[in-house]
C-alpha cells in the first residue's frame, strides 16, 4: 500500500513509555491509544505528568516508545533504523517548540533560519523557496531581522517557516503559544488553520490550553498517560463564521469519553468526586435501557454513562 493510500496520519495502539533510572521506574505512557487521519487539525491537551510531552517526543522521532504500536504515514516507528529515523525527521515532520532558543538560531536572520533545514535536504532554489514561505506568514519585510529583533509572535512564526521548509506531512508543535499573549495566540493559530486547509498539513498542537479546542476540529484529553476524552466540533467553520457570535461560545464542542480497544474508560476525577466514587476500589455497574449506570455501593445516586 502506498502513502497515498493511508487515510491515517497517526496510528498509535496499546502504546507504553517507561522511563528507568537506577531502580525507580516511571510509567509515563500506559497503553494510549490514538488515531490522527490525513489533513486533520487537532490538539493533545492534559496536565503536566499527562504524557502528552512524551508522546510527542516519540512522534517526531526523538525517543522510542517501550511498547505497542506506533505508525505516522505508514511507516512503523519502532521498526526504523538509525539512518530510516533521521531521514524521517527531515522529510516527514517538522517540529515547532515553544522555546524559540529551539527554534531559531539567534545569529542567523530569519531569511538564513528557513534556509538551514533547505540546505540540510540539498534543496536547489533555496532562496526563493524561502523568500515564498516568508510571504506565506505575512513576514517578507522581516526577512533580514535576527532574533533579538523579532517579537514574540514573529519569532513563532519564523518558527512555524523552518517546520514547513522541507514541506513535512506532518506539523508537532509543542505548546507554541504558552509565551505570547492571547491576541498573539489567534493570530499564530490562524497561521496553522491557513497551512492546514492550503497545504493540507497535518497538525497536531499539544498544550495544556483548553482554549485552543476553538481553533481545531478535535481536541485529545490525555490521563495518566491513557487517551481519556475527545471534543469534537459541534459545527464547522463555515457555520460559525456565519454566526461570528457563536465563535466566542465556550460550547463549540461536544466530549465524548473514550473506551479503549480492552474495554477501559477513564472518568473525570470531578465526576467521581461529586459521586463519593475517588478512590473506591468497586463500583456497581448496572445497565438501564441503553444506559450504563455507575452506582456508589453507599449510596443509591446514580451516575449514567450514555
Amino acid at each position: 500500500m502506498s502513502n497515498e493510500d493511508i487515510k491515517d496520519m497517526i496510528s498509535c495502539e496499546n502504546l507504553v513509555k517507561i522511563y528507568k533510572a537506577t531502580d525507580i521506574e516511571v510509567v509515563a505512557l500506559q497503553g494510549l491509544d490514538l488515531t490522527v487521519k490525513k489533513g486533520e487539525m487537532m490538539a493533545i491537551i492534559g496536565n503536566s505528568g499527562s504524557g502528552k510531552s512524551t508522546l510527542l517526543n516519540m512522534l517526531g522521532g526523538l525517543d522510542r516508545p517501550s511498547a505497542g504500536k506506533l505508525y505516522v504515514n505508514g511507516l512503523d516507528l519502532l521498526k526504523l533504523s538509525t539512518r530510516q529515523m533521521v531521514k524521517y525527521k527531515l522529510e516527514t515532520v517538522g517540529f515547532v517548540w515553544q522555546n524559540n532558543a529551539r527554534n531559531l538560531i539567534p545569529y542567523l536572520t530569519a531569511l538564513e533560519n528557513i534556509e538551514l533545514p533547505l540546505i540540510l535536504s540539498g534543496k536547489a532554489d533555496r532562496r526563493k523557496q524561502a523568500l515564498e514561505i516568508l510571504d506565506m506568514v505575512g513576514l517578507s519585510n522581516k526577512r533580514n531581522s535576527k532574533l533579538n529583533q523579532l517579537s514574540g509572535g514573529e519569532q513563532q512564526r519564523i518558527a512555524i517557516c523552518i517546520a514547513i521548509a522541507n514541506n513535512p506531512k506532518l506539523i508537532l508543535a509543542d505548546e507554541p503559544t504558552g509565551s505570547v499573549d492571547s491576541k498573539t495566540t489567534d493570530l499564530i493559530l490562524d497561521v496553522f488553520r491557513e497551512l492546514n486547509r492550503n497545504l493540507g498539513i497535518t497538525i497536531v498542537l499539544v498544550t495544556h490550553d483548553r482554549q485552543l479546542s476553538k481553533k481545531v476540529d478535535r481536541v485529545v484529553a490525555i490521563r495518566d498517560g491513557r487517551t481519556s476524552s475527545e471534543f469534537i466540533r459541534k459545527k464547522s467553520y463555515a457555520e460559525e463564521f456565519a454566526a461570528i457570535d457563536k465563535l466566542n461560545s465556550e460550547d463549540t464542542h461536544v466530549e465524548l469519553a473514550v473506551l479503549d480497544k480492552v474495554g477501559r474508560l477513564q472518568i473525570p476525577r470531578d465526576y467521581l468526586d461529586t459521586l463519593g466514587l475517588w478512590g473506591k476500589q468497586n463500583v456497581r455497574v448496572e445497565i438501564e435501557g441503553e444506559k450504563i449506570i455507575l452506582l456508589n455501593p453507599e449510596k443509591t445516586k446514580k451516575a449514567s454513562v450514555n
